[in-house]
């Protein structure tokens, strides 16, 4: 959520399609081993079935691997406000956040809160309040940000989240991880892993990226496209990252989509993903990536959370 370069356009191809913008990764990226052969039908279906026992098995062998530690499921009445024992809320607007970015951020219901039927709901209205202060644009667009910040913070694990984004120009929604140390060490060099970020506008793409000393702009970023055109905003989609001492790796949906490891920095590089992160969930409009709205911009704009989940290895 920091200091993004302009957007990228990235196309959509029939399947999953992965772009790496900064270095190799430090292992390989799949979106799957699909049999082509179609005059083997009989073989196909074997393999298939052979495949999905494999994958089964394997799932039931990662899930095995890990403990949940932290959690957050938004159960609750319409309009409750998020659980303050996990969040915190961050307030204002520009220039605050360093990216140019229209929303004035506030702890508003109406901004943040419970829907009724298990998420919660970060909304962007187009509204301007008394108090308003607003480094960039006309200042007359509310949302909300949270944080886990004082709350939770770990090193290492699996991080996720389902979340439905929504689709518009210059929104901008984001689960993300900051360095916990960042009342001591500036920004970057606390380290920030963004497990997802969207543009409203290409809405079909998810990106991940980690920042760092000498990886500031671009960061080391991934992204990952549906298949056939299909729209994240169109339903709910699971958003996740394995963060261990050497590598950060991106799922969607369960489906990895690329990594970034700590021997593929450059000179002049540092990692900084050696310490407790913790968590935050916003939903932006406008700033220097996604660009402004425009009248073509639905508001309210919701993002909707299922849960948010940590876990850590088990010992």
């Amino acid at each position: 959520m920091r200091l993004r370069l302009p957007s990228l356009t990235v196309a959509i191809t029939a399947a999953i399609a992965v772009l790496t913008l900064a270095g190799t990764g430090c292992g390989p990226t799949h979106s799957g081993d699909d049999v082509r052969d179609d005059d083997a039908a009989p073989r196909k279906r074997a393999a298939s079935v052979a495949r999905a026992a494999r994958e089964a098995r394997d799932d039931q062998s990662d899930q095995d691997r890990w403990k949940l530690v932290w959690s957050d499921e938004f159960q609750g009445p319409a309009r409750r406000g998020p659980d303050r024992t996990k969040w915190g809320f961050e307030l204002g607007g520009e220039p605050k956040w360093g990216n140019h970015e229209w929303q004035y951020y506030t702890d508003r219901p109406s901004n943040a809160s419970l829907d009724g039927h298990g998420n919660l709901a970060l909304t962007a209205r187009h509204e301007r309040l008394r108090g308003m202060r607003c480094g960039v644009g006309p200042c007359d667009i509310t949302s909300a940000r949270l944080t886990t910040k004082g709350r939770f913070a770990r090193a290492y694990g699996r991080f996720e989240a389902r979340i439905k984004i929504p689709r518009g120009q210059g929104l901008w929604p984001a689960f993300w991880m900051l360095g916990a140390n960042s009342d001591r060490v500036t920004w970057p060099a606390n380290g920030e892993i963004d497990v997802m970020e969207a543009l409203g506008r290409e809405p079909g793409t998810a990106h991940g990226a980690i920042h760092g000393p000498g990886y500031v702009t671009q960061g080391l970023e991934r992204h990952t496209a549906l298949p056939r055109g299909a729209s994240l905003a169109d339903g709910f989609h699971t958003y996740r990252v394995d963060w261990t001492p050497d590598k950060v790796t991106w799922y969607l949906d369960g489906t990895t989509y690329g990594n970034a490891c700590k021997n593929q920095l450059r000179r002049g590089q540092r990692w900084v993903f050696d310490h407790p992160h913790y968590l935050l969930l916003n939903l932006a409009v406008g700033g220097d990536w996604p660009g402004p709205p425009d009248r073509s911009t639905p508001f309210p704009a919701r993002m909707l959370v299922d849960y948010v989940r940590a876990y850590a290895p088990q010992r």
